[in-house]
């Protein structure tokens, strides 16, 4: 997402204001808190994955793909919404759905003085939720034998969307840190007056960058499907080594000749004492 502002932050576009609600603050907590809970499983299954299977790493990997596409769903609904505003109105501040609005306000609440502040928060936090839904298929591939598709799309992504985040904490420090506009590339590094040029520039370098990256999203998807079987597999139990096996079996074969033998040789001494007997 991406909605400059004007005002203090001196960003040329839309400009939150009013009073923040209850509401406002509950949103950007949960979306906050979204981000945490996402990428704490993500470090849990990157590092349970280096160790032996265990049944619930398939399901968290699964789980935290499908909070990435949710957020992802949503995350590029802003950037498709804002640019269909923008072609109708090309001259106007950038505009922002009404939730998007609230949850910016409820993370503005860290420093008021701020007015884009809480943008930024949200454009980082948005951005690091589709970053842990990407890491989340390169995962759930780990185990998978082979060179799989899903995997090298999902790589692909890793590394476009994880230096479009560092785009994003680049534009959120230097607002938090005082600059009078967000210093990055999608704004020319604050060389851009503020006004429609920037609110241009804005919009459709982080239309496109989102555009790019929910297609190599879904390409990684569609061969995660199709490839779901060879991924399934690797998360099976272990199977019990040859070695195991012939270990159980050997010996009670074992076992059984010998006691043939002994049968066998208990039998000689009864047959000579026979025919002894009778002579």
């Amino acid at each position: 997402m991406d909605h400059p502002h004007v005002g203090n932050g001196g960003h040329g576009g839309h400009e939150m204001g009013g009073a923040v609600s209850a509401l406002d603050s509950w949103g950007a907590v949960l979306f906050i808190g979204w981000a945490v809970v996402m990428w704490a499983a993500v470090i849990v299954v990157a590092y349970a994955n280096r160790g032996p299977v265990r049944p619930w790493l398939f399901k968290t990997s699964v789980a935290v793909i499908g909070l990435g596409i949710i957020g992802q769903i949503g995350h590029f609904q802003e950037h498709v919404v804002q640019a269909g505003y923008w072609v109708a109105n090309p001259y106007s501040p950038a505009w922002m759905t009404p939730w998007a609005n609230s949850i910016a306000q409820g993370m503005g609440q860290i420093d008021p003085t701020k007015p884009a502040l809480g943008m930024e928060i949200l454009h980082l936090t948005g951005n690091f939720i589709f970053l842990a839904g990407l890491v989340g298929v390169v995962q759930i591939t780990r185990r998978a034998t082979g060179v799989l598709k899903s995997r090298k799309w999902a790589k692909m992504g890793v590394w476009m969307q994880g230096i479009h985040g560092i785009e994003h904490i680049v534009l959120t420090l230097s607002v938090a840190l005082g600059a009078s506009r967000a210093i990055g590339l999608s704004t020319w590094f604050g060389t851009i007056d503020p006004g429609p040029a920037l609110v241009t520039y804005r919009v459709w370098w982080h239309f496109v960058a989102n555009l790019i990256g929910t297609a190599i999203l879904a390409a990684a998807l569609f061969h995660l499907w199709k490839e779901k079987k060879a991924v399934k597999d690797g998360y099976l139990p272990e199977p019990v080594a040859a070695a195991d096996e012939d270990c159980a079996l050997f010996p009670a074969s074992g076992s059984a000749s010998d006691s043939a033998e002994q049968s066998a040789q208990g039998a000689e001494p009864v047959r000579e004492r026979e025919l002894v007997s009778r002579s």
